[in-house]
């Protein structure tokens, strides 16, 4: 499945979610989505714990983004 059969499927059930819930529903499918999003990612080895944790010392940057904070 494309990543926009995804996203179009998540974007139906907020959508829906939305309307027949009201705004609360609408959040709380949102925030289970980014959960279960998060949790995937997880289980198919994209992620790791210590992503989240771990500090970053000077010149420790995130992938791709050294030229933007460097200073000329």
């Amino acid at each position: 499945m494309s990543m926009a059969v995804i996203g179009l499927v998540a974007g139906m059930a907020l959508g829906f979610a939305g309307y027949f819930g009201g705004f609360g529903a609408f959040v709380l499918v949102a925030a289970l989505g980014a959960v279960g999003f998060v949790v995937g990612r997880f289980l198919e080895g994209d992620l790791e714990p210590g992503d989240f944790f771990r500090s970053r010392e000077r010149g420790d940057f995130p992938r791709g983004r050294e030229r933007s904070y460097r200073r000329r």
